[in-house]
């Protein structure tokens, strides 16, 4: 097994100020502090850990670039890119778009980084030269929809990425599967209407976006059936994550047969996550990656990239990354040393109205057609 990683130190330079989630204002009661919730030191953390279990000897690494306008603006709208650009020059920088999401002077290079490194990834996949891949990548992207950044990213890494696999490398049946533990609008908008592209999103019930993500958000027009939202309510351990991903996710995929399948990874789901209310532990990370892995080699001659999105404890991500990529790589070079807590904690096991909802979305998997149907 030849897993491919990649992540550049420029990644941990994204400037996200010294607001707390709003920017820094004492008129309103907004104190500065250090970091921002979104600060990058969860991301280089990971990266440490990964390096100092020893982990980065098992993995071959996969060098990003920048990705070009056209490769973005096969996702976003030029007026978007040209804002970036511009307030990225500014002497303090500027913000995603929703007043949340600040960046400091230089972002635009970090963010086309970021879009280029899923490429990059997604190429060396498709490619051959590794049988799956994770790319580090900072900020995220899986909330940024065409004509706006939102939600902490800029351009949305992934759908760049999916795009470009159609576009330049042969693909043309691919799924995305999001397990960020916030909804994946950004894919679910792009491909809404899109058949070729399978969106799947597990998530907190309406964590955020606001009312996005809802079970009867299924696609649009020749889309309609191919985008999949499982909001998971509050509080959902390992085990309602196991039965998702065992119930919805396997057979979602088996029943699209993607070509390739692309995931974006956030690990804020993670049981001390300061964003959300969910208590997944490194044992749920793992059987989502199995999961995926298993439904890539069925279909998808294992062809599996995963991309990082969320994730803001910096005491447990570094951990979730590490066992993912384990996964991944098929080797295991350290214990979850937060595991004796966090999985001890009550509410890892599957509750009946957890059961309900993910059924409740499984009635829909018949509405997905394989390439016979499609």
């Amino acid at each position: 097994m030849s897993t491919g990683y990649l992540w550049h130190e420029v990644f941990g330079w994204h400037d996200t100020g010294t607001g707390t989630l709003f920017p820094a204002d004492p008129a309103a009661g907004h104190q500065p502090i250090s970091h921002h919730v979104a600060h990058p030191d969860t991301k280089r953390r990971m990266h440490e850990l990964i390096c100092v279990s020893g982990l980065i000897d098992h993995l071959t690494r996969i060098t990003g670039r920048e990705a070009t306008r056209e490769e973005i603006t096969r996702v976003h709208t030029p007026a978007h890119v040209d804002r970036i650009a511009a307030e990225s020059a500014q002497p303090k920088g500027g913000d995603a778009g929703d007043g949340i999401s600040p960046f400091g002077k230089g972002a635009y290079r970090i963010a086309a980084l970021g879009a280029g490194s899923a490429i990059a990834m997604t190429e060396a996949v498709v490619r051959g030269e590794i049988d799956n891949g994770y790319a580090l990548v900072n900020p995220a992207g899986h909330h940024a929809l065409p004509e706006t950044g939102l939600g902490f990213c800029i351009f949305n890494n992934v759908a760049i990425a999916a795009k470009h696999a159609q576009a330049v490398l042969g693909i043309e049946r691919l799924a995305i599967v999001d397990w960020d533990v916030h909804h994946g609008n950004g894919a679910q908008a792009i491909f809404a209407g899109d058949p070729s592209v399978l969106t799947v999103s597990l998530h907190q019930d309406r964590c955020f976006p606001p009312n996005s993500g809802l079970v009867e958000e299924r696609g649009t027009g020749a889309g309609e059936g191919y985008n999949v939202n499982i909001p998971m309510p509050v509080g959902c351990g390992d085990g309602a994550y196991q039965y998702a991903a065992e119930t919805v996710i396997g057979p979602a995929l088996d029943a699209f047969r993607p070509e390739l399948i692309l995931v974006a990874s956030g690990f804020d789901p993670n049981a001390m996550d300061p964003l959300a209310r969910q208590l997944v532990t490194t044992r749920g990370f793992t059987t989502l990656t199995r999961t995926v892995m298993d439904a890539a080699e069925r279909h998808s001659q294992g062809r599996l990239v995963l991309t990082q999105e969320g994730g803001y404890s910096p005491v447990y991500v570094p951990f979730c990354g590490l066992a993912t990529i384990e996964t991944l790589a098929g080797v295991h070079v350290l214990d979850d040393a937060i595991l004796p807590v966090v999985g001890g904690m009550g509410g890892h096991d599957l509750e009946p109205h957890q059961q309900a909802l993910v059924d409740r979305v499984a009635t829909h998997i018949g509405d997905i057609g394989s390439p016979a149907s499609a």
